[in-house]
């Protein structure tokens, strides 16, 4: 038989000694938790801000990359395509472009395009900064800026600014207009894309305070006139930007040839590669061929796709 002392329980002391571990350790495995949740957050707030300014970045740089004014300024029922950039805060940017793709069957498309590109303050009230808007319509026509579906590129916007190469003097323009005289029907040879997002700093841990995290990219004009090299000045061409472009156009047609004959919108003459059907430079009208391609009849050899 068990003596009294050897039932007796845990004392008052010990049972407020083994609550205090207990609250401790909870404590410790509570804060634990809490900073890896918010380490987690941060982390997912940082990859959404990369993501979103790579593919902002990467979707206006392809399209800018293919942008395009066409040499036909007096052909027959033909609209005039235009490179507008504005000098404002935030910037508007709209272009025609052959970044297009045709996503339904039989659509009556091509891969010209018409792109607008722009910043506007966010319907949401409680969302900081402002939203950069895509418009992208898939017909030339005479509204550049107008028309075509419109979706967000970008979240959260600080800043939107763009700035153009001029071939001429060799500097940046903060704003370029293909309607203009200094800048008359021809394309920037670069464009710098300087976009701010705004994003929770990462050493508050309240997440209260927002930061700033700049982007900048320059995207190469492929179908605008190269910078002059050797010294030699820089003599815009009034034909859409392609004359003495040792490369490809849009359409396939190669550029550069000597030989053309008489009457080419380029200053050479009318070239047929086809031997019968009239040369499109867009490659809208019997002879298109895809870029990069190597027309029949010019030796087999292609010139370098792209400009210096």
């Amino acid at each position: 038989m068990r003596s009294p002392r050897s039932r007796r329980g845990l004392t008052l002391l010990e049972v407020m000694v083994s609550i205090g571990i207990l609250l401790v350790m909870s404590a410790a495995v509570v804060e634990s938790m809490r900073n890896a949740i918010t380490f987690q957050n941060l982390l997912g707030e940082r990859d959404e801000l990369l993501r979103t300014a790579r593919v902002a970045l990467s979707t206006l740089g392809r399209d800018l990359q293919l942008a395009y004014i066409t040499p036909n300024q007096q052909a027959v029922e033909r609209y005039r395509t235009v490179f507008v950039g504005t000098d404002e805060e935030p910037s508007k940017i709209y272009f025609a472009s052959l970044n297009h793709q045709r996503m339904i069957l039989d659509s009556r498309e091509c891969d010209q395009t018409e792109i607008t590109v722009w910043a506007e303050d966010s319907p949401d009230r409680d969302a900081p900064g402002m939203v950069l808007y895509h418009r992208e319509a898939p017909r030339i026509d005479e509204e550049p800026d107008e028309q075509g579906p419109i979706w967000p590129l970008a979240y959260n916007v600080r800043s939107f600014r763009t700035r153009f190469l001029d071939q001429a003097t060799g500097e940046w323009r903060t704003e370029w207009d293909t309607r203009e005289a200094d800048t008359f029907y021809r394309l920037p040879r670069a464009v710098e894309i300087d976009l701010v997002l705004i994003t929770p700093d990462p050493e508050d841990p309240t997440g209260e305070r927002l930061v700033d995290v700049p982007f900048i990219s320059r995207v190469v004009v492929e179908y605008a006139q190269p910078l002059p090299t050797g010294g030699l000045p820089f003599i815009p061409n009034q034909a859409g930007g392609y004359q003495n472009v040792q490369g490809l156009i849009p359409g396939g047609g190669l550029l550069g040839l000597p030989g053309a004959g008489v009457g080419s919108p380029f200053g050479g003459g009318s070239f047929n590669p086809m031997g019968g059907a009239p040369f499109n430079p867009m490659g809208a009208g019997r002879f298109g061929m895809p870029p990069g391609a190597v027309a029949p009849g010019v030796g087999g050899a292609a010139l370098p796709g792209r400009a210096q």
